[in-house]
């Protein structure tokens, strides 16, 4: 099993750049969707708007203005084939400008803003903003994760374990008949079950308020980076569904994940077959 990778030395200031600059991608997307916009289609059929691309473009040309020897791996432009190909021992930014864009196109709210930085292969810290709430979370790998509340202080958070009423499952809305959820959840005390988009799943487990997520379907690196960070964080964990359930890493080839389930805390109980 890779061993969990340290914080850099600069972490804390590498993370108020990605919060700050969530913050800002987030208002830009807020801005697009009150003029109103279109919605255009990618190669894959996944929906794609200008709030995604006025987004990645603000982070983009931020990160690499404040951290020009660290590479950026954005969404749009792996798409367009003009991302770098960093070193996956090395550390490199993961950005989902505007993750959950079928939740923005339709007119709800769960949809974020996703900054996280990998190290050694792991996502060891992290930005999420959700824009609709004015909610912003941020974790770095071994030192703690925080929540602010539009605009308010800093708060610590952490993951809670499950409540004798039954967990809280997180679950992907895209996937809502997916039929290998009830086969994963069968055996547990579930208390129910919440169908959203975006990496507000991973969100929820890191601040206490549910238990568990199985991802079944795909997910790109540039969804998973950041959530990951936040969570682990918080004091929850991301495993791998298959095999020996080891961790979910980074730099895999076309950036691609396998499936995996997020748990908050007594972790082995909450995710037992």
């Amino acid at each position: 099993m890779t061993a969990p990778a340290a914080p850099p030395a600069d972490a804390a200031a590498l993370l108020d750049l990605a919060a700050d600059l969530a913050r800002r991608a987030a208002a830009a997307i807020l801005a697009v969707r009150a003029a109103g916009f279109a919605i255009d289609r990618k190669a894959d059929r996944s929906p794609v708007t200008e709030a995604d691309r006025i987004a990645e473009a603000l982070i983009v040309e931020g990160l690499r203005a404040a951290t020009p020897d660290i590479p950026v791996v954005a969404e749009e432009e792996v798409e367009a084939g003009t991302a770098p190909s960093p070193d996956a021992a090395a550390r490199f930014w993961l950005v989902d400008p505007l993750d959950g864009t079928r939740e923005f196109a339709a007119g709800r709210d769960a949809f974020t803003v996703n900054i996280g930085l990998v190290a050694e292969r792991r996502a060891v810290l992290g930005a999420v903003a959700i824009p609709a709430t004015g909610e912003l979370f941020g974790g770095i790998l071994g030192t703690g994760a925080w929540k602010e509340e539009a605009g308010g202080p800093r708060r610590p958070i952490a993951v809670r374990s499950p409540p004798p009423a039954g967990l809280t499952v997180m679950a992907s809305r895209h996937y809502a008949d997916d039929p290998r959820l009830p086969r994963f959840l069968a055996g547990r005390r579930v208390a129910q079950v919440e169908h959203v988009g975006s990496a507000l799943k991973f969100c929820r487990i890191a601040e206490g308020a549910a238990d568990l997520y199985p991802r079944f379907g795909p997910t790109s690196e540039w969804d998973t980076a950041a959530p990951q960070a936040v969570l682990e964080a918080a004091g929850g964990t991301v495993r791998l569904l298959e095999g020996t359930g080891g961790p979910l890493l980074y730099g895999k080839p076309r950036w691609e994940n396998p499936g995996f389930v997020c748990t908050g805390a007594d972790a082995e109980a909450a995710a037992a077959r």
